[in-house]
């Protein structure tokens, strides 16, 4: 549109202000996309950061909870509880780990196996350490102990099967 009102009548100026404005479109866009190349980049530490911390803050997190839950409560020991959850949460800090939950080796690490019969399914039955995450990025898995049916192959490999 712009070119149409320009008076140019030599082509190699005509030829000489598209390619300008070629150039000046291709800059252009190359400058949005690095704005967004560091916009990403920038969030993508700032996640990193946050969770690095917030790693470092897990083992003040379980003496926290584990003083909690030996130890009588008081009104500062509740005060600090409560703000440290608080503050951890505000973060993006989430635990995850119930009693009840079908155990996933993503989240769970299992440290002891307990063979039923009756379970049709590998479910968490007591919670040892609860796992944390932020966002997408998993801080600590979950240390349960979990219930599951017999393995179809324990049998093989404690050698009742094998062939000679």
């Amino acid at each position: 549109m712009e070119k149409e009102r320009l008076p140019v009548t030599d082509l190699s100026l005509r030829h000489l202000l598209e390619e300008r404005t070629d150039d000046l479109q291709r800059v252009k866009a190359e400058y949005d996309n690095y704005r967004k190349q560091v916009r990403r980049d920038r969030m993508a530490v700032r996640e990193i950061a946050v969770a690095n911390v917030l790693r470092a803050l897990l083992p003040v997190l379980d003496a926290v909870d584990r003083t909690c839950r030996h130890e009588p409560i008081t009104p500062g020991l509740h005060d600090i509880a409560d703000t440290l959850r608080t503050q951890l949460a505000s973060l993006g800090l989430q635990s995850f780990g119930e009693k009840g939950d079908a155990f996933d080796p993503a989240f769970h690490d299992a440290v002891a196996h307990h063979v039923s019969a009756d379970a049709e399914q590998l479910v968490c039955t007591q919670i040892l350490r609860r796992g944390y995450q932020v966002g997408e990025h998993l801080l600590r898995p979950a240390h349960v102990e979990v219930v599951g049916p017999p393995r179809p192959d324990a049998d093989s490999q404690l050698g009742h099967d094998r062939e000679i």
